[in-house]
């Protein structure tokens, strides 16, 4: 059976894309980046140990494939992770504003003694933000619990110039290697 270790909404609507059956499963994992750990080692170490994570959840289940994933926005050396609260999301706002940051996604598939990871870096562009467009954002409360306090499938697409990359990834899951590594495991997509 397939499981996804992870509470987003956006990541279980992303898996659902493919037409594979899979349950949702809870794990916990910090997700506390190392002093001098490079960005994308951060989120390829985080979305490695979640599906870990999930494995242990599924004990029960010998045939257990875990699929988990985990989503950072960078800005040079910058991890922005997810904001604690408004004022966090306007400053990480008015940080992107009128630049160009990276958006690091990495998914995990792991079962048994098998752990492989495909990672996606997507280059996303922001238009110069105001503040009274940052501040009409932040009320939405769109911006909160989103890696770099905004959402590329939301209101925050007005704010994008320019994606190079995958629009899926930066929501969250990128489809492409998604679909790769379950084929590798033996799931057709």
């Amino acid at each position: 059976m397939l499981y996804l270790a992870s509470r987003s909404p956006r990541r279980s609507e992303l898996l659902a894309r493919l037409g594979v059956a899979f349950t949702v499963i809870d794990v916990d994992v910090p997700e506390v980046r190392a002093a001098g750990e490079a960005p994308a080692d951060y989120v390829s170490r985080v979305a490695q140990a979640k599906s870990r994570a999930g494995l242990l959840a599924a004990a029960g289940d010998p045939d257990a494939l875990v699929l988990a994933g985990d989503t950072e926005v960078v800005l040079g050396n910058r991890v922005f992770g997810k904001p604690a609260d408004g004022a966090a999301a306007a400053e990480m706002l008015r940080a992107l504003s009128g630049r160009t940051h990276t958006v690091v996604s990495v998914v995990s598939v792991a079962q048994r003694d098998r752990l492989r990871a495909l990672a996606c870096e997507s280059a996303v562009t922001f238009a110069p933000l105001d503040a009274p467009t940052i501040a009409r954002y932040v009320a939405t409360g769109e911006s909160l619990g989103k890696a770099g306090g905004y959402a590329i499938q939301g209101r925050a697409a007005a704010f994008i110039t320019h994606l190079s990359g995958s629009y899926s990834g930066v929501m969250g899951l990128p489809l492409h290697e998604t679909a790769r590594l379950l084929g590798d495991f033996g799931v057709a997509v």
